[in-house]
């Protein structure tokens, strides 16, 4: 399935093709304070509609994952980095995806504060 996605603003707009069968809730220090909902994607079926360059990116820690946000609006529709094997994913924050009922997407709770 293809869903399209965006920031509030829609400065940061995106396509990503797919299908949802969870979320993850993480309680680390960004994701607590974001309220993300991540669904992991291999990176190339991210396809961005609007330039990079419309995108901030925030890094930290370990300096492993991309965290993209809107420098307008704030709002923080994926990340981006690499799985344990090595693969490049993107983690799409479902809450900005159009037209999905998150009633009914499972979410899975990590313990990202424990790493």
């Amino acid at each position: 399935m293809n869903y399209r996605g965006s920031c509030h603003c829609g400065q940061v707009a995106f396509e990503v093709e797919g299908r949802i069968d969870g979320a993850m809730a993480c309680n680390c220090s960004i994701c607590q304070r974001k309220g993300s909902l991540m669904w992991f994607v291999p990176r190339d079926q991210l396809t961005l509609l609007t330039p990079q360059s419309q995108m901030a990116t925030y890094t930290f820690n370990k300096q492993v994952i991309q965290h993209h946000f809107c420098p307008t609006c704030g709002i923080h529709p994926f990340g981006e980095g690499t799985d344990p094997k090595g693969n490049a994913v993107a983690a799409i924050n479902i809450r900005c995806l159009e037209g999905i009922d998150l009633a009914a997407v499972p979410v899975k709770h990590f313990d990202g504060r424990a790493l």
